[in-house]
């Protein structure tokens, strides 16, 4: 078997690779990245391509599998630039798919996909995916689920498969998700359970996490079953303010939405951190995940729990993990982060 895995060497994309590297069954590797990167992987060659603009097919020709994770957080203040990478590259992705009749897609969908919904009950895969509105994560996620409606619907002899994943971590990738969600502005090694006195207790502020290799295996067991549509994928338990407070031994305190919407957007706008308000909008608004359709027609089981997975997260935030990979490499932001702040925090890649 041989699989292309596009945007290889994020959180998830290495994670995928060591999950399919690990099975006898998989053969050879292409993982496709925009710059190459210096970490090896069993049977793993390395491409150059930029989904937005770079020709696609002929890396796609004789594949059993395409895996489709290339997706861009950031710059936050160039929308133009984030939705021809997001939107525009993932149909130029699927439009390659068909063009080389690759007979399996895999695409990295999200939470953030939902509509507005419940948090005191599980919703299974056919919730709405029209996204959260004044989000431009959930706003894209939910466009690209269009389009692969579309392209489900003219090319029925694809195999289409959409992982939707809560919030996804692992130690590795503690210095990316530190540079693309806190900014240049947050010394690392404040972020530890001794540090955090208290936890903002938000009103609907519950979310599922995962461990990044279990996802990786759930990309590898979706790319090997016969399984088409979408799978909900996180691990437990649910994660709100009570439970943060009792994993980090901090003390939840009451704070408006409004309130703590209007820090996250003034602080954003002066460039101070990279996250837009429209985050903390998605985190209140999207649905509680039910995992069971992953659970009994992949056979996919989380090794690790969401707790585990956010304590690894801190702990690669703090010890400024990575690997040698242009998104992981803790080097990324230059010395004294001074690439980060080049950017305008949130602006130009």
């Amino acid at each position: 078997m041989r699989v292309v895995v596009v945007g290889a060497s994020g959180n998830v994309g290495t994670s995928v690779l060591a999950a399919l590297a690990a099975d006898p069954e998989v053969e050879s590797i292409l993982g496709l990245a925009r710059r190459r990167p210096a970490l090896e992987v069993p049977k793993t060659a390395w491409g150059v391509a930029d989904v937005a603009r770079d020709e696609l097919e002929p890396h796609f020709e004789g594949a059993d599998a395409v895996v489709h994770l290339a997706w861009a957080i950031q710059p936050s203040h160039d929308l133009e630039a984030t939705r021809r990478i997001n939107v525009d590259g993932s149909a130029r992705v699927f439009d390659a798919v068909a063009r080389a009749e690759v007979p399996t897609l895999v695409y990295a969908s999200s939470v953030g996909a939902y509509s507005k919904g419940p948090k005191d009950r599980a919703v299974d895969e056919s919730w709405p995916t029209e996204g959260v509105p004044t989000s431009f994560y959930s706003r894209h996620k939910a466009a690209v689920e269009r389009l692969l409606d579309e392209f489900e619907a003219g090319h029925e002899a694809i195999r289409v498969v959409r992982l939707r994943p809560g919030l996804i971590f692992k130690r590795e990738a503690g210095s990316e998700i530190r540079r693309y969600f806190a900014g240049p502005l947050l010394p690392s090694r404040l972020v530890q359970d001794r540090l955090i006195p208290v936890i903002p207790d938000v009103p609907g502020l519950r979310f599922q996490a995962v461990h990044a290799d279990d996802v990786g295996q759930a990309y590898r067991l979706a790319i090997k079953s016969d399984a088409r549509g979408a799978f909900n994928i996180a691990a437990e338990p649910v994660l709100d303010p009570a439970r943060l407070g009792e994993l980090l031994g901090a003390r939840p305190v009451k704070v408006s939405a409004g309130v703590l919407r209007g820090a996250a957007g003034l602080t954003w706008r002066l460039r101070l951190q990279p996250t837009p308000a429209g985050w903390l909008d998605m985190a209140l608004a999207v649905p509680i995940m039910d995992t069971s359709r992953a659970r009994t027609e992949l056979g996919w089981n989380p090794t690790m729990s969401s707790d585990d997975a956010l304590l690894e997260l801190m702990d690669g935030i703090r010890r400024s993990r990575g690997f040698p990979t242009p998104p992981l490499d803790p080097s990324s932001g230059g010395p004294m982060r001074v690439r980060e702040l080049a950017t305008g925090v949130g602006g130009r890649p």
